[in-house]
């Protein structure tokens, strides 16, 4: 069996250090672990994990390896990897990894397929990849008894699949807990974006003009955050309701074409294929950064980039040059990939905190129920997400009010006084 090629222990060592530090800020999920530990509730089960290998997620496959779960786990993106602590989880942890950061995408798939070597019998995703790989392997699919998807974009490609009729075991869709996107899609991508462009260009977010395609739950983290940081931030949309919705919150809307032409910073948020287009690429001024906040690297056209520049360098680390054939110049950060986890380190722990308790109760309550589940994807129950709420207002020292029992007779009562 591979397992993660780095034998430094200084290396395994900081790892642990950054998990214990992570871990810090993750009082739900160790509280879970605790009681994982103590009840062993997935024992006897294997979880093949697919996503970005960080400290939470540390922090997460070492809570499902308490209760029990024979767990490895590959990368989601071939620039998220942490190598310290894929280094430590297999020194100390002893969970296999299969991520380095910077893989090809030959490595990339060649270690999705180590995971599901494993023959899990619950998968754990992140964009989808794993799932849609083993459907097309097929082999090893009849142990599967359900997963969880931790992305939008993993969601719409597993939705369709379930409308297609191909889709062969069930999947919670984590991402749509609100304990989830509410906190994590906006808090955590509006933080970590900017810092991945930070930390990428050292530029001055006051004063530029920051534009933001796709005004869901992370564009509008994003965008709330430029704007805090004294941006100019520019929303472009092809949906109605979230262009009404970034203009009543204070944000300019405009045609991504229009934006192309005065934007210094652009962000893609949206899911889709080619949002910064080659046309859009032949609009902007010269100097402009792009960069992308979406699951896969296909919102900016980067082939049609190559196609239009004279010569392309390495400028800085994460940052790539491209000069036009009229000599402007358009920077590319993070070769198009997630751009928080390419040159930042991702989400803060406290968000990631309620996302990986989603995924934690939610293999357990596949455990518990899959007998009973169809192959489509559900959502994750209502009594689960509340329960983070609660754990998580409690570990911060917040009281919140109950209902009487005259308010609940009340709420469930249709005969009303005035």
């Amino acid at each position: 069996m591979v397992k993660h090629d780095i034998k430094d222990i200084n290396l395994a060592k900081r790892g642990k250090l950054r998990m214990e530090w992570a871990a810090q800020e993750m009082p739900v999920l160790r509280k879970i672990a605790e009681r994982f530990k103590r009840e062993n509730p997935l024992k006897g089960f294997r979880i093949s994990a697919c996503l970005h290998v960080t400290t939470e997620t540390a922090t997460l496959m070492e809570t499902l390896s308490a209760g029990g779960a024979k767990v490895s786990v590959c990368a989601s993106n071939p620039l998220s990897t942490q190598d310290d602590v894929a280094a430590s989880l297999v020194q100390f942890s002893k969970i296999p990894v299969f991520a380095i950061k910077g893989e090809d995408n030959k490595t990339y798939y060649r270690h999705i397929h180590d995971v599901l070597s494993f023959r899990p019998h619950i998968t754990m995703d992140d964009g989808a990849d794993l799932v849609s790989t083993l459907h097309k392997q097929r082999k090893g699919l009849k142990d599967v008894i359900g997963g969880t998807e931790e992305t939008t974009t993993g969601v719409i490609r597993l939705r369709a699949m379930a409308e297609n009729g191909v889709l062969q075991y069930p999947i919670i869709a984590v991402n749509d807990a609100y304990t989830k996107f509410l906190f994590d899609n906006r808090y955590g991508t509006g933080q970590s974006t900017i810092d991945g462009i930070m930390r990428a260009t050292n530029r001055l977010i006051a004063g530029s003009i920051f534009v933001v395609s796709g005004y869901g739950w992370c564009g509008k983290g994003i965008a709330m955050r430029a704007k805090g940081m004294g941006a100019r931030v520019i929303i472009t949309e092809v949906d109605p309701l979230r262009g009404l919705e970034a203009t009543m919150d204070g944000f300019e809307l405009m045609p991504i074409r229009e934006a192309a032409k005065i934007g210094d910073i652009f962000v893609t948020a949206t899911g889709d294929v080619h949002v910064i287009s080659r046309e859009c690429l032949t609009l902007m001024k010269d100097g402009a950064i792009v960069c992308n906040s979406g699951h896969f690297n296909v919102e900016i056209s980067i082939d049609d980039l190559k196609k239009l520049s004279r010569k392309r360098r390495i400028i800085r680390d994460f940052v790539e040059e491209y000069t036009l054939k009229n000599n402007r110049r358009i920077y590319l950060l993070g070769e198009g990939r997630l751009i928080n986890l390419a040159s930042a380190e991702g989400h803060p722990s406290a968000v990631m905190d309620m996302s990986f308790a989603n995924q934690a109760l939610c293999a357990e309550h596949i455990v518990k129920n899959y007998k009973g589940l169809e192959k489509k994807v559900y959502k994750v129950p209502g009594e689960i997400d509340k329960e983070i709420a609660r754990l998580k207002l409690k570990a911060m020292g917040i009281k919140i009010d109950t209902l009487s029992r005259e308010q609940k007779k009340y709420l469930t009562s249709w005969e009303r006084g005035t």
